[in-house]
């Protein structure tokens, strides 16, 4: 491309430097300076850069999908990648010229059930709030998760041995805890005789804090 400057002059136009313009969005579309350093843009109809070249032969292009999703990008040196997505703009497919692939799903939270890439696989399963409940992959790891009503973890465990789990209170707040490790707070509530009545020489009391 010739410089734009060389084409004011070819046409008698007069000048100055730097020579800026812009689009009526007020984007960048062409820059050049004194050193006859320039370069140029170009835009899609979202305003997302299609095109980009300067002086040097750099040049680089990208597309786009009707959401912005950037699509396809290719530069001069032939590097190129590629992508796909979901309804909800989630990359689903991604591919480069260097042989990268990649493969996503996910549920209709947006939660990535499932990734694929270069022979590794995972998979992840969800309760309906979006907690994750289990997951697994083609190394032979897993965990399990479980909750409560309020999307508390109660029970934690792994295929590397490791668990741990938890009680709360009706508040929410956590009054047992424990692990595989041996670390321990709080006392489970099959062991608390608080709020359990009891009858000695014929009256009867209300536990509170007894524990056994």
């Amino acid at each position: 491309m010739k410089a734009l400057s060389e084409i004011f002059k070819e046409n008698g136009i007069d000048f100055s430097f730097p020579i800026h313009i812009k689009d009526a969005n007020g984007r960048e579309t062409y820059y050049e300076r004194s050193s006859s350093y320039w370069r140029k843009s170009e835009y899609d109809v979202n305003g997302n850069q299609s095109y980009y070249e300067d002086i040097n032969g750099y040049w680089h292009k990208y597309e786009y999908d009707a959401n912005g999703n950037n699509t396809h990008y290719e530069d001069i040196s032939g590097k190129w990648h590629k992508s796909e997505y979901d309804a909800n703009g989630k990359e689903t497919y991604f591919e480069n010229s260097e042989g990268l692939r990649t493969n996503r799903k996910f549920d209709g939270n947006g939660n990535l059930t499932f990734y694929e890439r270069e022979g590794f696989w995972s998979k992840r399963g969800y309760d309906d709030d979006g907690n994750e409940t289990y997951a697994v992959n083609s190394e032979g790891y897993w965990r399990k998760c479980e909750y409560d009503a309020n999307g508390k973890e109660t029970y934690y465990e792994t295929s590397n041995g490791f668990w741990r789990k938890h009680e709360y209170d009706a508040d929410g707040k956590e009054t047992y805890y424990e692990n595989s490790e041996g670390d321990k707070r709080g006392t489970p509530k099959s062991q608390s005789c608080a709020g359990k009545v009891i009858e000695v020489d014929g009256k009867k009391y209300k536990l509170t804090e007894l524990y056994i």
